[in-house]
């Protein structure tokens, strides 16, 4: 099971499969693959002020059909909770989607340089 960062999300979906990792494609392909919630609402968020132009429901109903793209049913409590105990971000989208992936210590692919250097599961 791998989790997949918001920036990744846009890229998937816009076809911009360069912009990836041969790494990071190999564990897409092969394994199933998950979003936090708060992936969503982040997507929301980006179309809401106009830097993606295309809703989070579309992106994320068309990467379902294309790629199996799943959004995870953990309980949000527990995922607040793993959040509290990271502090070496203060952007609180990264905190719970590290904490989503962190319960478990699934694999997160991000190409977020800050995520890479303090979530020992996080994968370029």
């Amino acid at each position: 099971m791998i989790y997949l960062d918001t920036h990744v999300v846009v890229w998937l979906y816009g076809g911009l499969i360069e912009k990836i990792s041969d790494t990071a494609k190999s564990l897409i392909n092969e394994e199933e693959i998950y979003i936090s919630p708060i992936v969503r609402l982040e997507l929301q968020y980006l179309y809401e002020i106009e830097r993606i132009t295309v809703s989070a429901d579309d992106i994320l109903n068309d990467l379902s059909t294309r790629i199996g793209l799943n959004i995870c049913q953990r309980n949000f409590n527990s995922i607040v909770t793993q959040a509290l105990t990271i502090n070496w971000t203060r952007d609180p989208f990264d905190r719970l989607i590290v904490a989503n992936a962190l319960i478990n210590h699934d694999i997160l692919i991000t190409k977020d340089n800050n995520i890479l250097a303090n979530y020992h599961h996080a994968k370029w």
